[in-house]
């Protein structure tokens, strides 16, 4: 349906093929793992190819016997991997017991050219670090997109849901404002388990306006136009990469300044 409406680059949801299975600690959810390439790789390859369109699919990755990874594999419009993303940043938190089940990137922090422009991804969690953004950007990322699985926890008050939802939108807003870059945010929507996940994806540009937002109760495609020309022009105008000190950072490689 997205490539019938025009789209070019397509982004699935954060671990897409099954439901959440991190909201608790099991060890059944680890036969859903497989290899890169594998089923689901290569049956989106043909799809890829079929279409003429570049694929981000988050994929539960079994790299070896005991040792999973959370990854997007990005696809070209030919159907070939161009290059996979691992989830750097592993969150353990009520209903996101990740560390349970994923280990800890070691790819970094990357974009892929592709046909329609070069594309960065993160996953989730990542979206709240800026660091994970700023050097994604800084590999030449012109649009980053974060597949995404999170909501509110069964019981919450709604101005808390409220407050951290728009805690969530802001900061990747934030994201493309500082980098000059179009952020994409693709969450999963519906109820699983005591999680509600709220949907709400959004695209903004990068002046951090939201350019298209879905739905937040219910399944939803929606294609936007980016203009990636505009990411010279704002980053002439706006010349945050230009008058980074870098010289002056050194700090930020500890974990904290006691």
């Amino acid at each position: 349906i997205a490539a019938s409406r025009g789209a070019q680059v397509i982004c699935l949801q954060e671990l897409f093929a099954t439901d959440y299975f991190c909201r608790e600690e099991r060890l059944e959810p680890f036969d859903l793992a497989e290899p890169i390439p594998g089923p689901t790789t290569k049956s989106l390859a043909e799809l890829s190819r079929e279409l003429g369109v570049v694929m981000i699919a988050p994929v539960f990755e079994k790299r070896a016997e005991g040792i999973y990874h959370n990854t997007a594999v990005v696809l070209d419009a030919r159907g070939r991997i161009t290059g996979r993303y691992r989830k750097m940043h592993i969150p353990d938190d009520p209903h996101y017991y990740e560390k349970f089940y994923f280990t800890p990137g070691d790819l970094g922090y990357r974009s892929f050219s592709t046909p329609f422009g070069q594309v960065g991804v993160l996953i989730c969690w990542d979206q709240w670090f800026p660091e994970a953004a700023r050097l994604c950007a800084l590999t030449g990322a012109r649009i980053i997109f974060y597949p995404t699985a999170i909501g509110w926890l069964k019981g919450q008050s709604e101005r808390t849901n409220q407050a951290q939802h728009d805690a969530w939108e802001t900061i990747q807003r934030g994201h493309a404002i500082a980098n000059g870059v179009f952020v994409a945010a693709v969450n999963r929507v519906g109820r699983e388990g005591g999680l509600e996940v709220w949907g709400g994806s959004f695209v903004a540009d990068p002046f951090g306006r939201i350019l298209a937002k879905a739905c937040c109760d219910d399944e939803e495609i929606r294609v936007v136009e980016c203009d990636l020309g505009k990411v010279e022009k704002i980053r002439r105008e706006w010349c945050f990469l230009r008058d980074r000190r870098v010289d002056s950072y050194g700090e930020l490689t500890r974990i904290f300044r006691d």
